[in-house]
This record gives C-alpha cells, sequence and structure tokens, in this order.
C-alpha cells in the first residue's frame, strides 16, 4: 500500500511531510499554489525518491478549487492539460489525480472523465478505489458514505481526528474495508492511501501511518 498527499498547496508541509510519503499530488498553480512552489516541491521530491503526480483543479482559488464550474469538456481539457503541461516543465509526471469538484466530477460525469483522459496523454489516472481508475485509492482522514462517496466537508464528522485517521488507515491496509457513517463495513480495493496535506492532525498522523504501513 502506498501513501499519497496533496501538497504545494499554500499548506506550508512539503519538506515534513515528503519523508514519508510515497506519491507527492503536486497543485498545478490553478486552485492553489505557483510556479515557485510546484518547482519547489517536485525537486523535494526528487531528493526523496517519492513519484510525482500532477493535482489539477478547476482555476478558482477563491473556493480552492471544490466548486464546479460550469465549463465545456473542451474547456475541462484544456485547463488540465495546460497544468499538466506546466508541471511537466520541472518534472518526469508519473500520474494525474485530479483535485476537489474537478475529482468529483470525474467519478460522477462520464464526459469530464473523457476530457481528462484525453488530456493527460495517457498518463495514469489516479481515483476512487470503487471506480476503474489505474491509481486506485482509498482517504484515511475522511469519513465515508454507504454508497462510496465521502461525506461532505461541510458535515459533523467529515474529517477525521487524528486517531481515527489511523484507524482507518489501519482497517484499510489490514481488511481493505473502511466503516461508512452509518457503521456499515465497505469494501475499497485501493493501492495508495491519501492523507491531505493541510489536515487539523498535520505530519504526526502522517508519519504513525507511515510506521504502520512500514510493519504490515
Amino acid at each position: 500500500m502506498k501513501l499519497n498527499c496533496d501538497l504545494a498547496e499554500g499548506a506550508d508541509c512539503e519538506a515534513e511531510v515528503m519523508p514519508f510519503i510515497d506519491q507527492a499530488n503536486i497543485a498545478c498553480g490553478a486552485h492553489a499554489g505557483s510556479a515557485a512552489l510546484m518547482q519547489s516541491t517536485a525537486e523535494l521530491a526528487r531528493e526523496h525518491g517519492v513519484s510525482i503526480g500532477a493535482h489539477p483543479g478547476y482555476p478558482d482559488r477563491d473556493h480552492f478549487g471544490r466548486v464546479t464550474m460550469a465549463a465545456s469538456t473542451e474547456q475541462i481539457r484544456e485547463w488540465v492539460a495546460a497544468q499538466v503541461e506546466q508541471l511537466a516543465a520541472f518534472a518526469k509526471v508519473d500520474y494525474v489525480k485530479p483535485h476537489g469538484a474537478l475529482y468529483h466530477d470525474m467519478c460522477q460525469r462520464p464526459e469530464v472523465l473523457a476530457a481528462i483522459r484525453e488530456a493527460i496523454s495517457g498518463r495514469p489516472l489516479m481515483g476512487p478505489a470503487q471506480e476503474a481508475f489505474d491509481w486506485p485509492e482509498a482517504f484515511a482522514d475522511r469519513r465515508y458514505l454507504d454508497d462510496g462517496t465521502l461525506v461532505p466537508r461541510g458535515e459533523s464528522g467529515a474529517v477525521l481526528a487524528a486517531d481515527e485517521v489511523l484507524a482507518q488507515a489501519r482497517q484499510l491496509a489490514e481488511t481493505g474495508t473502511v466503516t461508512t457513517n452509518t457503521g456499515k463495513h465497505l469494501a475499497l480495493s485501493a493501492q495508495t492511501l491519501c492523507v491531505h496535506g493541510d489536515n487539523p492532525s498535520g505530519v504526526s498522523v502522517i508519519r504513525a501511518i507511515r510506521e504502520m504501513l512500514s510493519h504490515e
């Protein structure tokens, strides 16, 4: 099981997080970040032997890319292609993981998924474990609904506390399941676990997950 983290989004945690992860999802300057932060994060990932992924999102900094934008599939294709190529100017892009609302739209709208796949030129695509993606992932720090989607961020309990994050990561690694908000055990065939770089639990929980995975 790999460990991935969304970085270069302004949380200023890259140097602390990088030693403990396998995959760095680097924001491409649209929903957050900058070209300078993108480049420095890519360099840091290379120093630690961490796989580099592009993390494109809707170009909407006011909402941190977490709100769907009214756009044609051609606009989405162009946005994603431009962001991925911006990172590719600094580093070899091993895979692509969309951010926020674009990630969710990719899962709910086939035409958005098709536009993204066209934009990324055959690179592996990271997405939810219950869907057919090249890198199926599960979220260690988010609560799941029974249908396999995430509890919306605005709802109570959507983001897990430190002890809950570690428990969910262990459950995923050992049994391939999560416990949903109703107590149901939901199977998720994930190859990589995500912990968000801006999670309130911070670097300590990422370090703890790394130690747990290393002993599996």
